[in-house]
């Protein structure tokens, strides 16, 4: 399906919001993702399409996807093409797949832990919450390395969950949790019940070893869903 650029907005210096009229509604659940096609000419060897979160909620008349750049000797030709793009420019997108979603049962207590980039689905989840104004039993976790990377606070506090931000490489000013995120710190946050939901998404490898580290700790293979966001600990 071809979509046109909107608008774009910067969250920090780094990471960027992308905003896309489709050429036709696109029906969707809060939380899933696109393959999204840029044709540029000479693409490196990671070709010409990516699949991206939307990090819009259904209720909102735009999709939009938030990605970060690595820096130009870094990134791909690829994200070089996506951050290059003007008002008007036309992109092929996918139909939105994926099962990264809320439960049906609005009951099912949610635990919910975002690293970095992985906020995406998890804004989008949150802001159809906030728009629709279903309440969830939900607690949220998200880590960062310093304070100048956490983004989307006006949803977060739209949403009005409870939300610890943790930050890795805080400075002296930062008054709030600090270190890595851990088993032990999702878990001090809330105690799981046998129906309890967590759900972890950000850069594969951190989200593999939360995963290992809270079944250590007890909770089922079951009772995790995961969203993994492939190469962020290296160059993108």
């Amino acid at each position: 399906m071809r979509a046109t650029l909107d608008h774009t907005q910067d969250e920090t210096d780094t990471i960027r919001t992308f905003y896309f009229r489709s050429a036709k509604p696109l029906r969707y659940t809060a939380g899933q993702f696109i393959e999204l096609t840029i044709a540029h000419s000479q693409p490196d060897d990671r070709g010409i399409k990516r699949w991206f979160t939307l990090s819009s909620s259904p209720t909102q008349k735009l999709l939009t996807i938030t990605t970060k750049y690595a820096g130009d000797d870094q990134t791909s030709t690829f994200k070089k093409a996506l951050f290059g793009l003007k008002t008007g420019d036309g992109v092929d997108i996918s139909e939105p797949m994926g099962d990264f979603v809320l439960p049906r049962d609005s009951s099912v207590p949610l635990i919910f832990v975002a690293g970095g980039i992985g906020i995406t689905p998890m804004h989008s989840m949150l802001q159809w919450l906030a728009d629709s104004g279903e309440k969830r039993r939900l607690r949220f976790m998200y880590g960062v390395q310093t304070e100048g990377e956490i983004i989307f606070q006006e949803t977060l506090a739209k949403a009005d969950q409870h939300t610890t931000i943790v930050v890795s490489q805080p400075s002296d000013a930062w008054g709030g949790e600090r270190g890595r995120l851990t088993a032990e710190m999702i878990l001090g946050v809330e105690t799981p019940s046998a129906d309890t939901l967590v759900y972890l998404s950000g850069p594969e490898g951190m989200i593999e070893a939360l995963r290992r580290d809270l079944q250590q700790h007890g909770v089922k293979p079951r009772q995790i869903v995961t969203d993994l966001f492939p190469g962020y600990e290296t160059a993108r």
